[in-house]
């Protein structure tokens, strides 16, 4: 007997393979699949705002980017002795102006130069709950605890979020008509909304992303994270301490119903290949000064040579040169 009930998902138009240049953004399931693609040597930029919840402030990060127009200092807000962008996490924040503005402008410099050349796009939302500057009317990605009283807080209809990013991706088409996107909608619940709130917020999404993809059918494709989580899962035994993020099994197994969605047999070839070298490399003997260990790397490192000598579009002079003795 089969004690689940598997979801299906079918098979898109589309395969990622370690050649494949990806931009993910939103929520913190892009951080999960994210992570899992970047420790698989894709070729990816995750969050480069940090991580963002709602549809109106994903669509404005890939707008600014888009734009190619930098940070500066009008762009920071203080509060708390602390400086920070209404547009990024609070990762992002520090005491100190100049450190903060680095740091945004680095990471936005290197994620404008990454965008035209994005094959994928891969989209998560949070939320329709948005929180709007009273003073100005924008949409915020982060109230960085300002004063409730400093927002004002809506729920996005469905019109809306099909009207932005329908904008958003005749652009990006217009550009490269090649490009896809993947939405998801993040399996993490906003509890702080209520759970009917919640659920409400989160069909918003659903209907948003459907209406999308019968708008954009070629171009558009959808993951169902929420459904695997929460259906196909569906035990608390998945969800990490604070039982509403995914635990690590419920992300290694989201992370492989993915693969099995967009990888072909040879990028899930490669995958395996390089499991196996990064235990390799990640290896931490008892004692590091025998001579069989110093074998053991030269060993590791000729199999890395090898490795990238096969596959050269993935990089790895960085483990070749961590290993070179």
């Amino acid at each position: 007997m089969d004690f689940r009930t598997k979801v299906i998902i079918p098979k898109p138009n589309l395969q990622i393979s370690h050649s494949t240049k990806m931009m993910l953004l939103g929520s913190c399931f892009s951080e999960n699949i994210g992570s899992k693609l970047l420790e698989n040597k894709f070729h990816v930029k995750v969050n480069p705002f940090g991580i963002v919840y709602n549809p109106l402030s994903v669509a404005a990060v890939v707008k600014r980017l888009l734009s190619g127009k930098n940070f500066d200092e009008n762009d920071l807000v203080l509060h708390n002795d602390v400086f920070q962008s209404f547009l990024h996490h609070g990762s992002f924040s520090h005491p100190d102006k100049n450190t903060c503005l680095q740091n945004i402008s680095q990471s936005f410099a290197d994620a404008a130069e990454f965008i035209p050349e994005t094959d994928v796009f891969l989209i998560t939302f949070g939320t329709a709950y948005v929180y709007k500057l009273k003073s100005t009317g924008e949409t915020v990605a982060n109230c960085h605890k300002f004063p409730a009283d400093t927002f004002v807080r809506e729920r996005l209809t469905v019109e809306e979020i099909v009207k932005e990013w329908s904008e958003i991706i005749d652009t990006v088409l217009a550009h490269n008509p090649k490009t896809k996107f993947i939405f998801t909608v993040s399996p993490i619940r906003h509890w702080k909304d209520g759970a009917h709130e919640n659920q409400i917020s989160k069909s918003i999404l659903h209907l948003a992303i459907n209406k999308l993809q019968e708008t954009f059918t070629s171009a558009l494709s959808y993951f169902p994270a929420y459904e695997i989580l929460l259906d196909e899962l569906r035990d608390y035994r998945f969800f990490a301490e604070d039982m509403m993020h995914p635990s690590s099994v419920a992300v290694e197994y989201i992370w492989e119903r993915f693969g099995e969605t967009y990888f072909s047999k040879e990028t899930t070839d490669i995958n395996s290949e390089w499991e196996q070298l990064k235990r390799a490399i990640n290896h931490r003997p008892l004692n590091e000064n025998t001579e069989s260990h110093q074998h053991f790397l030269r060993q590791t490192r000729q199999k890395l040579v090898a490795f990238q000598t096969s596959h050269p579009q993935i990089n790895c002079e960085q483990e070749i040169k961590q290993l070179t003795i």
